[in-house]
């Protein structure tokens, strides 16, 4: 199993439909990153301009590095935002966030001295460690999306065709 790049990811044609039912799979635990920002005063365009500027750095960053960790992602905008990220590890995670040397730290700085608690703009996150067998998921006449564009996909099979024969299987009846 080797997941894909950010930069295999961007390859990908985003609008080819996969015409049949597919699961994803990744060999081992791994974590789900929810981040995003909330534009509170929209006239505070120099307050959550440069916020919302210091994501794309990252996913460069992140991307270009095939050790991070980080295996891809989606983002969703508007005056809430949120990006949906899939990690290898919590640790990998944690690491790149505290780097000083990565793009993260520095913004994450610069927020804390330019806005903290002034409700100008918010910033949120959840972190949620995944462990074999407590996920499932299917993804039928999409394009490749979500976890499924994160690891490795295979054809639904007899015997994990619903959601709970997904889980009580663990994804034990794949090959990949």
């Amino acid at each position: 199993w080797k997941p894909a790049t950010e930069t295999q990811q961007q390859l990908k044609p985003m609008t080819k439909v996969i015409g049949k039912r597919i699961t994803a799979k990744m060999e081992g635990p791994f974590v789900v990153f929810l981040i995003g920002m909330r534009i509170n005063k929209f006239w505070k365009f120099g307050k959550w301009w440069p916020v919302a500027m210091a994501m794309p750095k990252m996913l460069k960053e992140l991307g270009a590095d095939k050790n991070s960790g980080f295996l891809g992602g989606h983002s969703w905008f508007g005056r809430t935002t949120i990006m949906v990220q899939y990690w290898t590890s919590f640790e990998q995670l944690e690491q790149y966030a505290r780097n000083p040397d990565k793009q993260h730290y520095p913004a994450w700085v610069a927020f804390n001295k330019k806005v903290k608690s002034n409700g100008d703009v918010g910033i949120w996150h959840e972190t949620y460690l995944v462990q074999p067998g407590q996920y499932e998921n299917i993804y039928n006449n999409m394009p490749s999306f979500g976890l499924g564009k994160a690891a490795q996909v295979a054809d639904v099979q007899a015997g994990t065709e619903s959601a709970r024969e997904r889980v009580k299987n663990g994804y034990s009846n794949y090959s990949l």
